[in-house]
């Protein structure tokens, strides 16, 4: 980037005034650098170790029923959406289906570069406003979800486990996967009895399979935990879990009677709701970024 702007630097002080071709040329390229220097001022704000990996994320529907459970699986596809723009791939690992739609909770990996440091901002809760699809009357509704998200540690990273502090548990899969799943008690829940983390697989058709991501899924929790103690900033999310209700929202969507989102931390703000809700999240996740920086 620094020979880019160097070579755009000689051509400007030799073009000629005249050469309309060549200054049409160097504006496109001066729109490229600073392109590129708005990506890099990002990716400065990524310096934490973890910021690089992979993010585990969940999504878990607020009171209201089939109206929360239809949000969260609208967050889900957000995101979803986000990591394919992005080039990211998805797993995901535990989906329990709403009783009439949507879903009440769902977790996923995304896998990709610098994951978790762009999503890591996203943890909260997250309020819908829209003229319910479920209401006869076509009221509008209010409805929550929250979201959490740890990074996916690596293999070299030691969380040492004592298998004595584990409660493990299994239970037939529920959902799609054909006759199999309703038939054999594959999923794994595994409790850290010490610190009350429950986590959950059902994914793979293979016992062996989900009990090792429930492993996996687990180690990252923990790592999340010690991470947070270092720097003496205690995560809340494990000790005083806020309710999925009116006034802890860090972001609302509003589809009706106006299309708007707001992050009311930072004061970001669009219009544009129906792109945010198709993945369209950079210019949330960018801006939660810079707000740290200068808190």
């Amino acid at each position: 980037m620094e020979a880019h702007y160097r070579d755009l630097d000689e051509l400007v002080a030799i073009t000629d005034k005249g050469d309309t071709s060549s200054i049409e040329q160097l504006e496109r390229d001066i729109g490229v650098l600073q392109q590129e220097i708005a990506v890099f001022r990002i990716k400065s704000l990524l310096n934490q170790p973890e910021d690089s990996f992979n993010a585990i994320l969940s999504i878990n529907a607020g009171a209201g029923g089939t109206e929360s459970c239809d949000w969260a699986n609208m967050l889900l596809r957000m995101y979803t959406r986000w990591a394919e723009s992005k080039g990211h791939t998805v797993e995901r690992l535990d989906v329990l289906a709403g009783e009439e739609a949507g879903i009440k909770n769902a977790t996923i990996i995304i896998q990709g570069s610098y994951a978790y440091g762009y999503l890591k901002g996203e943890a909260g809760v997250h309020r819908l406003v829209r003229i319910s699809p479920f209401d006869a009357n076509k009221r509008r509704h209010t409805s929550f979800a929250s979201v959490d998200v740890i990074p996916e540690i690596t293999d070299d990273i030691k969380i040492d486990i004592n298998p004595a502090d584990l409660k493990v548990d299994t239970f037939r899969a529920g959902g799609a996967g054909g006759q199999h799943v309703n038939k054999t008690d594959s999923a794994i829940r595994i409790t850290h009895v010490p610190t009350g983390i429950i986590v959950q697989c059902q994914n793979e058709r293979s016992q062996f399979k989900n009990k090792a991501m429930a492993m996996h899924l687990l180690r990252a929790k923990l790592y999340e935990r010690q991470m947070a103690a270092r720097q003496a900033k205690v995560n809340k999310a494990y000790e005083e879990k806020k309710r999925i209700e009116w006034g802890s929202q860090i972001r609302s969507y509003v589809l009706q009677p106006y299309s708007m989102v707001k992050d009311h931390r930072n004061g970001c703000e669009t219009s544009d709701a129906v792109g945010v809700l198709d993945g369209g999240l950079d210019e949330f996740l960018e801006a939660d970024l810079k707000h740290v920086k200068h808190t």
